[in-house]
């Protein structure tokens, strides 16, 4: 049975560390978020409600809040501590063009939305799940957007051989020790890998995307360990 930490999307990190720290564990984790906001403007659909799950302290919409002005948004995460950063971010943003929903993991998640989103969002927040919650989650994602809508997630990848994998956390770990962490915090951080969270190859990424349902099921990033999808309903 999985735990409990596995079920909830949840991070071993507290808010303020983690914060702090994605940025110097992720490779390009800025650089993510600008390319799912460069991919939205490329879509046909226009956002006007986008649902961000797993949303952390809120970076992502931050930023795109400044390219979609006309686009409302809607923030849910397991964790209301995330939240309340969330939340002390985007003081100065209009309080209409956000809406904090009750904590929740995302497979757990539901409540009636007034409006189906046109965007749903989920970055690196469901490695944590057991292989039954992932399917869920996506398929929870699924069932909120509107016909047309479009699902993008970045996830942790598994390589495709025990040899690859060796080969990745090694290449992992230098980037990280070039960001200045240290070795026993890489070390244990690599130690997580099929104990914390649970990778899945690319193509198994792509059938349960295309098993849920999605018409178009799409890689756009990869990179290091993690890489990027979207799918449209």
């Amino acid at each position: 049975m999985p735990s409990s930490k596995q079920d909830k999307n949840s991070t071993p990190y507290d808010p303020q560390e983690y914060e702090n720290n994605i940025v110097n564990t992720i490779p390009y984790y800025s650089s993510i978020h600008q390319e799912i906001i460069n991919l939205v403007k490329a879509f046909p659909i226009e956002a006007k409600v986008w649902m961000d799950t797993g949303c952390g302290t809120g970076s992502l919409v931050n930023s795109a809040m400044q390219e979609f002005p006309n686009t409302k948004f809607l923030l849910l995460d397991p964790s209301e501590n995330m939240l309340e950063i969330a939340k002390e971010k985007m003081l100065s943003q209009p309080k209409g063009r956000i809406e904090f929903l009750e904590p929740s993991p995302t497979q757990e998640f539901s409540k009636k939305l007034e409006e189906r989103p046109d965007i749903i969002t989920a970055i690196q927040c469901h490695h944590y799940l057991s292989p039954e919650y992932r399917a869920e989650a996506t398929k929870v994602c699924f069932e909120l957007l509107k016909s047309g809508g479009a699902f993008i997630t970045f996830e942790n990848i598994r390589p495709l051989t025990e040899e690859g994998v060796d080969i990745g956390k090694e290449y992992l770990g230098n980037f990280q020790l070039s960001r200045g962490k240290d070795k026993e915090n890489v070390s244990k951080y690599l130690a997580r890998f099929d104990v914390e969270y649970f990778p899945l190859t690319i193509e198994q990424h792509l059938q349960l995307l295309r098993n849920t349902g999605f018409k178009v099921v799409e890689m756009f990033w990869y990179s290091y360990m993690q890489a990027g999808f979207y799918c449209i309903k």
